[in-house]
């Protein structure tokens, strides 16, 4: 029947919970990410900025050397080159990129990658294999290192997933049958053919994407006050006090 899960139709015992998702991705490099964001300490704040300047833009006076435990750092980008992930859950806007046009309330598209880094997503008119356009995404890898049985299987499973019926272009529903759809059912046909428990929709964007989409959220708010303003200052943190739960810069 057409919509049932291809790779689900055995019955299984599903034991306990252990997720087959893995837990970080690879940050991007090159033009695609935008400029890389350091963090330097001066004039007792935390001041953020595309690089280190030679003079501090508080008070002017020669930045100089520094201490180790006082030099910069580079601040972790959320977003990759999706078409160099593999195996992966890819998030990006509808329209534009996340750095340049994206507002906080744009509609968000989603796709799988197979091994080659050929984004399979689901439109109106129909499953789209991009290769090209997911320069600047955010990433979820869905299989633990080492799961090299799977992983060569993914491409085919993807693949043979993507031409059932239920992904024709005329099956498309904007609000109850899209991209996401598509993607959370491939996802959880993977983890019930590994014997692993189902995720509804809640769950996944709960564990697994709000923490991206909220990480890469601050990271857009910081990125653009910099090409605002040239820096970003923010009081550092109190090293005798512990913070909040959920709380953290970028």
């Amino acid at each position: 029947m057409e919509g049932i899960c291809w790779l689900c139709n055995k019955e299984k015992e599903v034991p306990e919970k252990s997720p087959l998702l893995a837990r970080e991705g690879r940050t991007m490099q090159g033009t695609e990410a935008g400029k890389p964001i350091v963090k330097f300490n001066h004039c007792q704040k935390s001041i953020y900025s595309f690089s280190v300047p030679p003079r501090c833009p508080l008070c002017r006076h020669d930045v100089g050397s520094r201490r180790l435990e006082e030099a910069p750092i580079s601040i972790s980008n959320p977003f990759t080159n999706g078409h160099h992930e593999k195996c992966s859950f890819l998030l990006r806007p509808t329209q534009g990129t996340f750095l340049r046009e994206y507002d906080g309330r744009s509609d968000l598209h989603v796709g799988i990658t197979n091994t080659k880094g050929v984004v399979y997503n689901y439109t109106v008119h129909g499953v789209q294999r991009d290769k090209a356009g997911w320069e600047q995404s955010v990433s979820i890898p869905l299989l633990q290192p080492g799961m090299f049985g799977l992983m060569d299987q993914w491409d085919k499973y993807l693949e043979d997933f993507s031409t059932a019926g239920a992904w024709l272009p005329h099956r498309y529903e904007e609000d109850h049958h899209n991209c996401y759809s598509y993607t959370l059912m491939f996802i959880n046909c993977v983890l019930t053919t590994e014997g692993k428990e189902r995720l509804d929709k809640n769950e996944f964007t709960e564990k697994f994407v709000v923490p991206r989409t909220r990480k890469a959220s601050k990271y857009i708010t910081l990125y653009r006050a910099i090409e605002e303003q040239g820096f970003y200052v923010t009081d550092p943190p109190d090293p005798g006090r512990s913070p909040p739960p959920g709380s953290g810069s970028c």
